[in-house]
């Protein structure tokens, strides 16, 4: 895991594995070979962040930041949609592997959970802290599947406000973590995402994709795959297949794409070779914290490809993020439209 590797490839094995042919079976082979023989990028550590969509507001905030204990730490707008809130929650400094963020709609309509879609969002905890877990969770008025257990794992699995499926998985191995000063002790909090499950009707070229990321195939309960990265957090991927299930549809409590880490000086590699899988990337989009690629997968869950670089601090201080409401240059001139379209949003409870 991890790096360019410096052993031999031959092109009959690699064209026998063909981790860039889709479904059909058909794939610009020849060509990624090539590419492949002379250079591959840097494995993917695990999970950048993953954006869903939410309905209320302030009830998303008061949620993540006071029951899960998440830092507020970056309040701005959805650069497609500037009439609409982005919310970014994480540890202390809003780290990579650590980001959950939102595009908040104050009316928006709920969508269904089902294939073509990240169907869990998955944080980490550590192992001894299910007790305390089950015990704030069920004060807060959740309601609790579990603790189960899954691939070796302690599991509680439960919703939030707008019936997005979370989880939280409990491992003796988890980090210690750039923790944010909020209401749950440090040593019970959220370090940060363990992975997320994808729903889909047949996964062979998602898994493929995978592979060529650099998650290895693991072990395998019943139609659930998993799929193990090299980094510390968001470092899981279960593929769920299921061809009875039904699509999803987009609403408020589904999520809207997963992101992955990857290098600034390797995205446009990953670009192409997500083209070389039959895809159709975007291009490199700047998002002011980070550059982003986006690509559709074969199996209909829209995968993002963004850079750890600049981060959430290249345009606030640290011990203010999440304070004030952000916007990029590019969106500064409509500063005073902007704010009139917004709801008011009371960030005084967030944590740190």
């Amino acid at each position: 895991m991890g790096g360019v590797s410096t052993s031999p490839i031959h092109a009959e094995s690699l064209e026998d594995r063909a981790p860039w042919r889709d479904e059909s079976g058909n794939g610009h082979t020849v060509n990624v070979v090539r590419r492949l023989i002379q250079l591959m990028p840097t494995d993917i550590p695990g999970i950048h962040h993953v954006t869903a969509i939410a309905g209320d507001p302030g009830r998303n905030l008061e949620f993540y930041t006071q029951t899960l204990g998440l830092r507020l730490v970056k309040r701005s707008v959805n650069q497609d949609d500037a009439g609409t809130y982005h919310l970014f929650y994480g540890d202390h400094g809003g780290s990579p592997g650590t980001s959950m963020t939102f595009f908040p709609h104050p009316n928006a309509r709920s969508g269904t959970i089902g294939n073509g879609q990240v169907s869990t969002t998955q944080f980490l905890i550590p192992g001894d802290s299910v007790d305390y877990w089950t015990d704030r969770l069920d004060e807060a008025d959740v309601e609790v599947t579990g603790p189960s257990e899954r691939f070796g794992n302690t599991v509680l699995a439960f919703d939030d406000p707008d019936g997005l499926p979370l989880e939280l998985v409990a491992r003796d191995d988890a980090i210690a973590g750039d923790l944010p000063d909020g209401p749950v002790p440090d040593e019970h909090a959220i370090r940060g995402f363990y992975g997320v499950s994808l729903a889909l009707a047949r996964g062979r070229a998602t898994k493929n994709l995978l592979e060529t990321m650099g998650f290895e195939p693991g072990e395998t309960e019943d139609e659930r795959q998993r799929f193990v990265a090299g980094g510390d957090l968001g470092y899981v991927v279960e593929v769920v297949e299921d061809e009875s299930r039904s699509a999803g549809t987009q609403g408020a409590g589904t999520v809207h794409h997963v992101a992955f880490q990857v290098a600034s000086v390797e995205q446009a590699e990953w670009r192409e070779i997500l083209q070389d899988h039959g895809l159709r990337p975007t291009e490199i989009i700047d998002r002011k914290w980070f550059e982003s690629v986006y690509a559709r997968t074969a199996g209909g869950v829209l995968f993002e490809f963004a850079t750890k670089e600049p981060g959430y601090t290249v345009d606030e201080p640290l011990d203010e993020l999440g304070e004030h409401l952000v916007l990029p240059e590019w969106l500064e001139d409509r500063r005073e439209e902007i704010e009139a379209q917004l709801p008011p949003l009371d960030v005084s409870k967030s944590a740190d």
